[in-house]
């Protein structure tokens, strides 16, 4: 049969995208669609974090926190150019919880998952600098724990890279429009950016739409009624940068939840996130006056040197599409991922399985037992073998980072920081053999030119200024008005459709 896969993957998330990258590296042919941009939606509007989630101890979620913490190393393995190790510090404050339980929690959290890469908890003066003086008096004592940093969009752009280099067709800016279970596949309709509609089929579809995939089930099974979701909003609000130091603070609320306040983007703090119950559209989304002041006056508990939403530069929301477990609040809704599997009247029927939930962190185990529901054979891979750019040892991230630097050494330190941040050792596809900035084509502004933008229409699937400047990059936050302009000038007039991958 023409244009038969063995696997439809819906939704260009990091669920979708590890999907794609595990089951193409067994040997699957496999599509992915994605209607938007690669991780346009939920998959950059985290916190950024790979982590166990010391929080979830206290809902006696064991096995969650322990396959995280597993996987929290295995991905700062596989990928140490944009994930890296992070200090967490927790003040104690008395009347929250009791530092007894801080301290347990913190035992358990060290040793639950194997840890070998990262440093243990440390108890915390936090008179000394330069907690001192950031924090607010009353707080003394704090400890210090170690979780991960991740560039999310980026983690989500190089699996489906991976993927597509293992052979899988990744089709963004494409929409699956239509489901229809025949008797030995699935029948699927599909429209481009153009308004063009082809036709596909495909053995199995695994509906990782997110906040949209009650509306695949729907398209799928129409005679059923789907309502799985709890959609939580997570807000966040960016800061002129609030404290010195590479740490990160991550504080207690009245209310049992907690936000982090993190370094971001070198120049800025980033402050968050909430737990808000969202109905409506989730496609263009944005923080609301009330979650922006929660957030500061959260943070404000905390600071000896208040905020308000007015300081901040920038903000970002998302939501998050958990599975709907009737948690008496959003904040306990459970973060592990869910299957529903639909095999329609029997084993040998073409396979629909939906995902909800899930997190960051715990995304390529999901990958994992979502090809074994649908008995995928073959060994497990994607443990030791590094995303595109991270073929090196964590411990040698400082020294590639310097030979580089060495090496372009006619190139802004701080420009080859942040190519070496997202590219790793695919920088040389950026720079090559260029021996001034001469070479690399228009320049936009601080580090950007030319030739990073062909790279990333070539490479990673970009097709608009947006896909580059808020989700491949932050570097909206770091150019003008006008040099921002100038990239949607690009896209708009230079004719990059034959460096397409698609």
């Amino acid at each position: 049969m023409e244009n038969l896969y063995d696997l439809l993957i819906i939704g260009g998330g990091i669920n979708g995208a590890g999907i794609a990258r595990d089951a193409a590296g067994r040997g699957l042919k496999v599509c992915l669609v994605e209607k938007d941009d690669l991780a346009g939606h939920t998959s950059s509007s985290s916190t950024k974090l790979v982590h166990g989630g010391l929080r979830y101890l206290e809902h006696y979620e064991f096995r969650l926190v322990r396959e995280s913490l597993i996987e929290r190393e295995r991905l700062l393995s596989i990928a140490p150019h944009i994930i890296w190790p992070l200090r967490f510090v927790l003040p104690h404050d008395k009347g929250l919880r009791p530092k007894w339980l801080l301290r347990l929690g913190l035992f358990l959290y060290d040793n639950l998952g194997g840890r070998k890469l990262l440093p243990a908890t440390r108890d915390l003066n936090l008179r000394d600098a330069p907690h001192g003086s950031f924090l607010q008096d009353r707080l003394t004592h704090g400890f210090e724990y170690s979780d991960c940093w991740v560039e999310d969009s980026r983690l989500v752009v190089l699996n489906c890279m991976d993927a597509a280099a293992r052979g899988a067709d990744i089709l963004v800016r494409t929409e699956c429009t239509g489901l229809e279970r025949c008797a030995d596949n699935w029948s699927i309709q599909l429209r481009d950016q153009t308004g063009e509609t082809h036709s596909i089929n495909a053995r199995n579809v695994v509906n990782a739409a997110g906040p949209w995939v009650d509306t695949v089930l729907g398209r799928a099974l129409p005679d059923e009624t789907h309502k799985n979701l709890r959609l939580v909003k997570g807000s966040h609000l960016i800061f002129p940068r609030l404290f010195e130091g590479d740490h990160c603070y991550i504080f207690q609320n009245r209310d049992d939840r907690i936000i982090f306040a993190i370094p971001y983007e070198g120049e800025f703090t980033l402050v968050g996130t909430t737990d808000q119950l969202f109905r409506g559209d989730p496609a263009g989304i944005d923080i609301s006056p009330e979650e922006a002041d929660y957030i500061c006056d959260a943070a404000n508990e905390y600071l000896r040197t208040s905020i308000s939403p007015e300081d901040a530069v920038a903000s970002f929301a998302g939501v998050r599409p958990l599975y709907e477990n009737n948690a008496s609040t959003n904040s306990t809704v459970t973060r592990d991922y869910q299957f529903e599997v639909d095999r329609g009247d029997g084993n040998d029927a073409p396979t629909l399985l939906s995902i909800f939930g899930g997190k960051l962190t715990t995304y390529r185990k999901l990958a994992e037992h979502a090809l074994s529901e649908l008995g995928v054979t073959g060994d497990s891979w994607t443990a030791d073998v590094s995303l595109p750019g991270g073929d090196f040892p964590v411990e040698e991230t400082d020294k590639r980072l310097a030979q580089f630097q060495q090496r372009y050494d006619w190139f802004p330190s701080d420009g080859i920081r942040r190519l070496f941040r997202a590219y790793g050792t695919a920088i040389t596809d950026i720079l090559g053999d260029a021996k001034g900035t001469d070479q690399l084509g228009t320049h936009f502004g601080g580090s950007l030119y030319e030739a990073e933008l062909k790279y990333l229409v070539r490479s990673e699937f970009a097709r608009s200024a947006d896909d580059v400047l808020r989700r491949r990059s932050k570097l909206y936050l770091h150019l003008s008005a006008e040099e921002q302009k100038a990239v949607h000038d690009w896209f708009d007039d230079t004719d990059w459709s034959h460096l397409s991958t698609a």
